[in-house]
């Protein structure tokens, strides 16, 4: 990388939060400013000038920051931009040591997803006039989303998993260029016991595969369309910053692959559909699945075994009549029924038997068992509880910087939102998954978590020693 010889200041092009203070510290470094690798000495002034319309100027400690006082709302872009760089610039001096585990090679520079400003360094006048940059060194700083700013950053495939299943934490201390091939095509699922339906999906599973992530990453989504009923396709990421979650930059038609970079930076549980017209369609018909962005440093406790749910309904027409007049084995999808919100069915994992006769979560006693829940929709809000068992900790909207709620009896989700439960299994037995909308469960809504191990007497028992005898035909208590 060439470093031009013209003035003191620093050209930063859309620089996160995170990396900024990395930047501010290596350049404050290569600049002897006072750093540990310089003798030890401290920091001299930094200067900020934001490219906004007016600014005035702040002092903290030794540093000076000019703070905007723009006209413009403060919900706007350039606003909440200056208030995050004015909060990180405070506490700059204290990150020495981890500016390697993004900058793997001197001059190359990991710069984010925010707007352009100038850093320059200068003396602090006592007289308190505003400063002058000074000097003859520049450095220039490039998107991160070109190939020149993330050549050197290191490559990493993404493990995805099928419901319900998870990929293991993410261990590594640094951001990586994480690659996530998708692909959409169409499969024909038994839905129900009664009926079989052409479903929408993502790597031919409904829902579409468990992504893992971490904040600073840069997330490489390439899209193949297979779809062989000719429609177009595309991702809405809840994770991704910018217009359509990545939408517009993601639409393809078939036998069309496409590619698209986004940096990684709010941490949580979210949802990532299709959103080509008609987006709630292509929802409906089972394009959905759920990227979870671990924080830079881990803010969830480890369990022993993590799952992963998401609930949506189907829309279905009666079934037609074949030439023997017998009713067709496969159903349609129904744009009136779904446009009313009143769904034929409504299952864990894409179909009702997911979760009960195919494959039921297991546990062990003293366990504590994580789910990650989603709900797809794309009408109905879930109410989300697990019958013999209260959430110890509950990460609410999949909030995972906030304390978690404790003891929580059932969730709450919307379409389109998520959350994290996690659950400690003191009694042996089979607990049961639904939304506690109950007649839910008469279409569909229903799973099972085995848990084994001794049994507790002294936590559970029946007072005539009679052993369990659920009820004939229920299906919450097998």
């Amino acid at each position: 990388m060439m470093f031009p010889q013209s003035s003191s200041i620093i050209q930063i092009v859309r620089l996160s939060p995170c990396i900024l203070r990395q930047t501010v510290r290596h350049y404050a470094t290569s600049h002897a400013l006072g750093t540990r690798h310089t003798g030890g000495r401290s920091f001299n002034t930094l200067l900020v000038t934001l490219t906004s319309p007016i600014y005035t100027s702040s002092r903290f400690g030794n540093v000076r920051i000019p703070r905007s006082i723009s006209t413009k709302s403060c919900h706007t872009h350039d606003e909440s931009t200056i208030t995050i760089w004015t909060r990180l610039m405070v506490i700059t001096g204290i990150l020495t040591a981890s500016w390697h585990l993004y900058n793997r090679k001197p001059g190359v520079f990991l710069i984010g997803e925010v707007t352009k400003t100038e850093l320059g360094v200068a003396e602090l006048p006592r007289d308190g006039n505003e400063p002058k940059a000074q000097g003859s060194r520049s450095i220039y700083f490039i998107d991160a989303l070109n190939k020149e700013a993330i050549r050197d950053l290191p490559k990493e495939t993404a493990l995805l998993t099928s419901a319900p299943n998870v990929p293991p934490r993410i261990t590594r201390d640094y951001p990586v260029l994480l690659q996530v091939p998708l692909e959409t095509k169409t499969k024909l699922v038994q839905l129900i016991n009664s009926h079989k339906y052409e479903q929408w999906t993502f790597n031919n599973t409904v829902p579409g595969p468990f992504i893992r992530a971490r904040v600073g990453d840069t997330l490489e989504l390439s899209l193949t369309n297979r779809d062989e009923t000719g429609n177009p396709h595309n991702i809405d990421c809840h994770a991704v910053l910018g217009p359509g979650g990545g939408a517009a930059l993601t639409t393809v038609s078939e036998g069309e692959t496409k590619a698209a970079r986004f940096k990684l930076q709010c941490p949580g549980l979210y949802m990532y559909h299709c959103a080509a017209a008609p987006v709630p369609v292509h929802i409906a018909n089972g394009m959905y699945g759920l990227i979870f962005v671990q924080p830079e440093k881990e803010t969830l406790p480890p369990v022993d075994r993590e799952y992963y749910v998401m609930q949506s309904e189907f829309y279905h027409e009666p079934p037609e009549r074949l030439d023997d007049g017998k009713p067709s084995p496969v159903v349609e999808f129904s744009y009136p029924n779904a446009l009313r919100e009143e769904p034929d069915v409504v299952v864990f994992n894409g179909h009702e038997a997911a979760l009960t006769r195919d494959s039921p979560l297991k546990a062990h006693v003293d366990e504590t068992v994580r789910i990650y829940f989603g709900n797809a929709g794309p009408n109905l809000t879930s109410s989300f509880h697990v019958i013999g068992s209260n959430f110890n900790r509950v990460y609410r909207d999949a909030d995972v910087i906030s304390p978690p709620a404790q003891f929580v009896q059932t969730v709450v989700v919307p379409p389109g939102g998520a959350t994290i439960v996690d659950m400690a299994m003191v009694v042996p037995g089979t607990y049961t998954l639904v939304d506690h909308a109950i007649f839910r469960l008469e279409k569909g809504a229903v799973g099972y978590l085995n848990v084994a191990g001794e049994r507790r007497p002294e936590l559970y028992k029946s007072a005539e020693h009679d052993p369990p005898a659920p009820c004939v035909g229920c299906k919450l208590h097998p």
